[in-house]
This record gives C-alpha cells, sequence and structure tokens, in this order.
C-alpha cells in the first residue's frame, strides 16, 4: 500500500536531514511517498530536502509563501497521488523511529476495513541526530498524545474528515484529532512508539497562553458538533501518559509538565 507522508517545514535546516533520514531508513518496509512543504523558510531549510531529493524519488518538494502548519498540511494534502492509499505526517523536527512503519503497516494488512493506527510517542529531551533515537541517558516520557505523527489514516478517512481549519494558530492538530475520533473510525491503539518527539525551546513556546486558548476552542467546537449531531462520539480514553519514569527531574521546567494533551 502506498503510503504517503507528509512534512511541513519552516526553518527548520538544522533538523529537517535527520527527519528526512528516519524516513528514508523505513523506504523497504514501506511503499513511501514523502511530500515536504516549504512554508516560506528563509534560512535554506528547501536546499537541504532538495539535496536529499536528488538522491531519492521519493522525496517531493513544494514550496509556498508562509501561511502557517494547516495550510502547510493541506497543501500536502492536495499533493496526495491517485494510487496514496494511507496518509501519515511527520514534523520536520521529529524522528520516525526504526521500525515504526513495518510494525504498523501491518496492521493495515491484517484488519480488513481498519481507517486508522494511532500509536505512542515518545518525547524526549535529547536526540542523537547520527543515531537517529534518544542519546543515551536523554530523559523521556511516552504518552498516546497531540500528535499527527502518531497515526496512519487511511485516505477515506482523510477525505471524510476534511481539511485542517487553517483559522487555528495553535491546536490545528487537536480539532483535526477531535474530529477524526468523534465519527468513530474503524481504529487500533497499538503499543507502536511512532514518533520521537523532540523537546525544545522552538516548540515548548507552544505551551503559551495562546496555545491554551486555541486548544480550548477545538474542545469548545467539538462540544457545538456533538450537540448539534448526536451521532457524534465523546471523545474518551485517546490520550493519556503512558510512561513518566524518566521525565522527572530538576531541569523539567512547569509549562513541560502539560501533558499529552500540550
Amino acid at each position: 500500500m502506498k503510503l504517503s507522508v507528509i512534512m511541513p517545514v519552516y526553518n527548520r535546516a538544522p533538523l529537517v536531514g535527520a527527519a528526512l533520514r528516519s524516513l528514508l531508513r523505513q523506504q523497504d518496509e514501506a511503499d513511501l511517498d514523502i511530500i515536504v512543504i516549504d512554508d516560506g523558510s528563509s534560512d535554506g531549510s528547501a536546499d537541504v530536502v532538495r539535496e536529499f531529493g536528488r538522491q531519492t524519488s521519493r522525496i517531493r518538494l513544494f514550496q509556498q509563501p508562509n501561511g502557517g502548519v494547516a495550510r502547510a498540511r493541506n497543501a500536502g494534502l492536495g499533493q496526495l497521488l491517485p494510487q496514496t492509499e494511507l496518509v501519515s505526517y511527520l514534523d520536520s523536527d521529529d524522528i520516525s523511529p526504526a521500525g515504526r512503519f513495518k510494525t504498523d503497516l501491518g496492521l493495515f494488512d491484517t484488519n480488513a476495513g481498519l481507517e486508522l493506527a494511532y500509536s505512542r510517542m515518545k518525547q524526549v529531551e535529547t536526540m542523537d541526530d547520527e543515531a537517529l533515537q534518544p542519546a543515551a541517558g536523554s530523559r523521556y516520557r511516552v504518552v498516546r498524545g497531540i500528535s499527527m505523527s502518531a497515526g496512519i489514516f487511511s485516505r477515506g478517512l482523510v477525505q471524510r474528515t476534511g481539511p485542517f481549519d487553517e483559522t487555528f494558530r495553535q491546536a490545528e492538530d487537536t480539532d483535526y484529532l477531535l474530529r477524526v475520533f468523534e465519527t468513530s473510525p474503524r481504529h487500533v491503539l497499538p503499543d507502536t512508539i511512532a514518533v520521537y518527539y523532540r523537546q525544545h525551546p522552538g516548540n515548548i513556546t507552544r505551551q503559551s497562553e495562546t496555545a491554551l486558548r486555541e486548544h480550548l476552542r477545538a474542545l469548545h467546537k467539538s462540544m457545538r458538533r456533538r450537540r448539534h449531531d448526536p451521532s457524534l462520539r465523546d471523545v474518551q480514553g485517546i490520550f493519556e501518559i503512558v510512561d513518566e519514569s524518566r521525565w522527572d527531574g530538576p531541569k523539567l521546567a512547569r509549562e513541560d509538565r502539560a501533558g499529552p494533551i500540550a
């Protein structure tokens, strides 16, 4: 089955190469199509992607003026190939663990009609970008949290859900996933680690007052949809902290403790 992975990029030149390598190391385990949307980067991110694209036809680069991650993901959805059957995502500062696709794609082979495999993520304080895995001794915690990278979606489910809401400045992923799970898709929740989520100052800023306001707006929209349409389900039990035994410590800032729905 053809799997298209959508990667928005905005000024991640030092990190996007590792993200792409983490996908390409799995190309023998998945029929990969990597759609990179450069969202108006000014730091040479597109040049890094082009260099990888010269080495493989699996990477397709598209560029657009900066419009935010929701618009970039929508642009990626607009570039799906006719033969694409499954869709996933990877942020340009994160890492796809070795063997992830082999494990999760197998679920679609053995479960007829499966629409979504939604796995776990490991939030990592320090990544080893050569080994493409958490650095030795790095703190981490495992969550089933808000992450588009944790899901592999059937194309039918993607079409039924519709585009990302571009009015969101943040929490567009929360809004999208709530819309997905409200419709009760046929899904499984594997224990697979689907993504190494890199903690760094550039994403910790998402724990801001704006992020909280946008997250609450997504929840409010969900409540209104369910009041209007009783067939939509209340989304519960999908997001949880699984293991934070390696996350406690004096360096952990208060805003990092927000848990899986940050």
